[in-house]
């Protein structure tokens, strides 16, 4: 099965192709299922792969299959080739694995839209992108999956662009991914430049080996982790992100939850040799980017009134703590948060846009309120992902936020008490938001008419392809976290997975006081999703205190307004000043010279008049001066 991992990204670029010609006679629905039935195929032949490589040696797990030369130039030899590991077949498997529970989610949610069939292209050559970025040997290949999974976050969140905001949105989100991907590009040189090879086993191998000098290490490091931080939406370029809520919601769920936004998470934890290898601020400065965003994420979401506004913030804040662990050397802790926020993200934001649905588009949580008993399968499911995302065991996200807490505590204290009002804060906006859809009183009846209901609007259960993928995911959100345990060693199944991979940067915490006493820290987790969830309670639910919702964190602290006011004018003007000098210094001077050796050669080409007379005559002055020059000034007789 190794031998045709291929198959995995081609099934979803042969999808797009069939979609692109036949996409029309397709029609909806079929061109929706089609769609699904390529990703879900290719999630077969993923699952297919894992059994083979389950069946190695650990050390054997690690496999290259090169399709053909793609760059020989020079010493620059670059193969379109693939990486079968541990860690590009766990991506592979929640990518195709949630990607088609999302293709067939859309297929409901979608209906009746007239680009019905190309919106399913759109989503086969994202996640034909995405599966090239993960699979990908060395960095080329990766980059060619991200600038591919950066175009079709463009098309998708754009979608609808009719809509001004939409279409902006669009813009901000691929503009300010090209700010990451200078980073990227810049590595892939340095490292080249100091290896002779971009390849990830040429690469970490000099990082382990000592070949790779501190300097060049750091400067590769830091340089990767700018991409991702604009891939993976941190501080200080998160903010295309929450923008990215004007697509539909099928595109919501796959950017925020499986695909695009972990493909920064992935890019560190498969060059962790190159951290370790780095500076120690390196990780250091990863590890405070990463609690700092996840904080500053939570505060905003406390106060947003759009459903999914708050999932796209908490989204932000989730990333964070992603990156906390990478930068606290907890490498699996990481994939196991990325993995677990893949089930219950992908669950809130689907059950979201089955709540939209049923409120016939409706957004905003003020007008909704007592959804539980007209939506009963979206509101238990939604439940599910709440008590997920807040930290609630035994549910997924709890096992993985608390190891990454238990890094953090290892690495810094500080760090660790950051981590944990995050985690309040997580539980507190997340139960607000639970209390608001689902439960109150019902405010949807006084905004009926705003539907084009005349008066008689009821909201209603979404269809099937809508609420089985809910389901699915409910059930992985409940069970996930049975991938790594901590109660025995014996349970930490995804860290015996990842060890071929990870082991080289993994902190080893082993004696600290932080791994002595885990269990202490895992019980004050516990009291610190009870505390956020008890104070929301407390304030949407029983109204015994007054909601702290300040504009300042509804405006998201005024972050996103200042850097538009800053781009729309010094920043602008900035920009206008460097094309002007581009346009009439740079450009000028070459302009300049060009003019110069016109003209002189004009003046010059007036001297060949292809008349004989005249040459005979240049020849006899040539013949003169030179017996001057021998006779009189240099005196030869």
């Amino acid at each position: 099965m190794v031998d045709i991992v291929w198959l995995i990204p081609a099934l979803p670029l042969a999808g797009f192709l069939l979609i692109v010609v036949f996409g029309r006679k397709l029609g909806e629905p079929r061109a929706g299922y089609f769609a699904t039935a390529m990703v879900g195929a290719a999630f077969l032949v993923t699952v297919g792969v894992f059994i083979d490589l389950v069946s190695m040696p650990s050390e054997q797990r690690r496999h290259v299959t090169t399709l053909f030369s793609w760059v020989p130039v020079g010493s620059l030899q670059v193969d379109l080739a693939f990486l079968v590991d541990p860690l590009s077949i766990t991506m592979c498997l929640f990518v195709t694995g949630i990607g088609t529970l999302i293709h067939l989610y859309a297929v409901g949610y979608m209906r009746g839209d007239p680009r019905f069939s190309k919106f399913f292209l759109y989503l086969n050559l994202f996640a034909f992108s995405m599966l090239m970025l993960v699979l990908g040997e060395n960095l080329l290949v990766t980059f060619l999956g991200w600038e591919g999974v950066g175009t079709c976050s463009y098309f998708l969140i754009a979608f609808w662009h009719e809509r001004e905001s939409a279409a902006t949105a669009g813009k901000k989100a691929f503009v300010t991914n090209r700010v990451g991907d200078w980073g990227v590009m810049i590595a892939m040189f340095l490292a080249f430049e100091a290896v002779g090879t971009i390849s990830y086993g040429g690469i970490n191998a000099a990082a382990e080996s000592g070949a790779l000098g501190q300097a060049t290490a750091t400067a590769i490091a830091v340089m990767l982790f700018i991409g991702a931080i604009g891939k993976s939406a941190q501080l200080p370029l998160y903010l295309w992100l929450p923008d990215a809520m004007e697509g539909p919601t099928p595109v919501s769920a796959l950017i925020h939850a499986a695909t695009m936004v972990t493909a920064g998470v992935f890019l560190m934890t498969r060059v962790n040799p190159v951290i370790h290898a780095a500076s120690a601020w390196v990780p250091t400065l990863i590890a405070v980017v990463g609690c700092a965003t996840a904080l500053f994420a939570a505060t905003i979401a406390v106060a947003q009134n759009d459903i999914k506004r708050v999932l796209a913030y908490s989204t932000v804040s989730q990333l964070g703590y992603m990156f906390l662990a990478v930068g606290s050397g907890a490498y699996v802790a990481a994939i196991f948060h990325m993995v677990t926020h893949a089930f219950f993200k992908a669950l809130l934001f689907l059950g979201s846009g089955s709540v939209i649905h049923g409120m016939h588009h409706e957004q905003d949580m003020r007008r909704m309120g007592a959804l539980r008993k007209l939506m009963p399968i979206t509101a238990f499911t939604f439940i599910i992902g709440w008590l997920a995302i807040a930290g609630v065991p035994p549910f997924a996200g709890f096992w993985s936020k608390d190891e990454i807490l238990l890094f953090a505590f290892a690495k810094s204290p500080v760090l660790y008490v950051l981590g944990l009002v995050t985690a309040i804060l997580t539980a507190y906006y997340m139960t607000r938001q639970v209390i608001m859809v689902f439960y109150g009183q019902a405010r949807w009846h006084d905004h009926a008419g705003e539907h084009g209901a005349h008066g008689d609007f009821k909201p209603h259960e979404s269809p099937a392809t809508m609420v089985v993928p809910l389901v699915v995911l409910a059930g992985l959100s409940i069970f996930g976290g049975a991938l790594q345990l901590p109660f025995s060693s014996d349970l930490h199944f995804l860290e015996k997975w990842l060890e071929p991979v990870v082991e080289f940067g993994e902190a080893d915490i082993g004696g600290t006081w932080a791994n002595d006493n885990k269990y202490l820290l895992l019980v004050v987790a516990v009291v610190c999703a009870a505390v956020g969830i008890a104070a929301s309670v407390m304030v949407y639910a029983k109204k015994r205190a007054k909601a702290i919702e300040p504009a300042i964190l509804e405006q998201a602290w005024y972050y996103d307004k200042t850097v538009s006011a800053f781009m729309g004018g010094p920043g602008r003007k900035a920009f206008d000043a460097v094309a002007w000098f581009d346009r009439t210094v740079v450009d000028g001077a070459v302009n300049q010279v060009g003019k110069l050796v016109r003209a002189s050669a004009g003046e010059v080409r007036k001297v060949q008049s292809g008349y004989v007379r005249q040459y005979a005559a240049a020849i006899g002055v040539g013949v003169v001066l030179l017996l001057v020059w021998f006779v009189v000034i240099r005196g030869i007789v």
